[in-house]
């Protein structure tokens, strides 16, 4: 008969086996959040997201990870979509231009232009549509954690410009993932060029384009300005945005971390949109003093911007915008000014 292993190596082993299968335990719930933007670097944008990241690895636990991806380091808006789809990244901060890539109707709070007259329109539609938009992004396999917005799109072009027609002897700034609004463009005499935010300036620069529709804060922040030394002033249409994650990396969550970085999500928002409103007219008036000069339509010229618009709307529908989320959009508003007594 064999000797019994001594009591002393039983425990040893039995301590070791413990102490791995704890290890193993720690590394399976190790759970990270990785989120891709293309905002700049210490943007108020990338502030907010840190801010996030702290609640919501507070909530989570020691073998939380979080890392923010900026200045579009992982790609154009379509491609960060398509990045949280497959698992390289579990969320991203996004306009419209990526978001639609998951849900197309969310191209109706960006891509009618003109259509907002103000920022408490914007907001009013927004929230009359937030539900049925999140259900359909949940079914898609994302969670919205917070709505924000960027300020309203402004053209800022290296000759000074006031009417449709001034344009159409120079070359836009277009995504590379709408082929919708270059077709539209084209076909009303205008040049789309497409490209991703990363190469806005070095383009400028080149002269292979010579317009960029943007925020002034994002002209400000990336130095589009000082080459592009004019801006229409017109708020052609809203840049409006939200921070998704995977459902996967979601459901990976503890409640308590879920709860924390909804809770997070919503206040981010929050502070994004009143920020960004707020330094609109700031960056504007930061641009003049370095140079930059504001060119303001005069009445027939709004006129003819109008009336582009108004050329744009059925051509949008349907294609950019679905039709049924397009007219839903004018409802909204149409009830929303009413109230008002617009």
């Amino acid at each position: 008969m064999t000797n019994p292993i001594p009591l002393q190596y039983r425990l040893r082993a039995g301590l070791l086996a413990m102490v791995l299968g704890l290890g193993s335990l720690a590394q399976a719930q190790t759970v990270q959040l990785r989120i891709g933007t293309v905002v700049p670097r210490n943007s108020l944008y990338h502030q907010q997201l840190m801010e996030l990241g702290e609640s919501w690895r507070a909530a989570q636990g020691a073998n939380a990870k979080f890392t923010v991806f900026t200045d579009g380091s992982q790609g154009g808006e379509a491609e960060l979509a398509r990045r949280v789809r497959i698992g390289q990244l579990q969320g991203a901060l996004m306009s419209v231009v990526g978001l639609r890539e998951i849900e197309p109707s969310i191209a109706a709070l960006q891509n009618l232009p003109l259509l907002f007259r103000n920022w408490d329109e914007v907001d009013h539609v927004r929230e009359k549509m937030r539900p049925a938009m999140e259900k359909r992004f949940l079914e898609r396999g994302f969670v919205v954690l917070g709505w924000g917005d960027a300020g309203w799109v402004r053209f800022f072009s290296k000759e000074a410009a006031l009417r449709p027609d001034d344009f159409k002897r120079m070359k836009f700034f277009a995504w590379g993932s709408e082929p919708e609004q270059q077709a539209i463009m084209k076909s009303l005499g205008y040049t789309p060029v497409p490209l991703e935010t990363a190469d806005v300036l070095p383009s400028l620069q080149t002269g292979m384009i010579n317009v960029v529709p943007s925020t002034p804060y994002f002209a400000l922040a990336s130095q589009v300005y000082t080459t592009a030394t004019h801006m229409l002033d017109i708020n052609w249409a809203p840049i409006v945005g939200a921070l998704v994650v995977s459902k996967k990396a979601w459901d990976a969550m503890s409640p308590a971390a879920q709860q924390a970085l909804q809770v997070a999500g919503d206040k981010a928002g929050l502070q994004m949109r009143a920020k960004a409103r707020q330094e609109v007219d700031e960056a504007v008036a930061a641009m003049q003093k370095r140079g930059l000069t504001v060119n303001r339509p005069n009445a027939e010229q709004w006129r003819e911007w109008t009336e582009l618009a108004e050329k744009l709307y059925p051509r949008i529908r349907g294609s950019m915008v679905p039709a049924e989320t397009f007219d839903e959009v004018f409802l909204h508003l149409k009830a929303y000014r009413a109230a008002q007594g617009k």
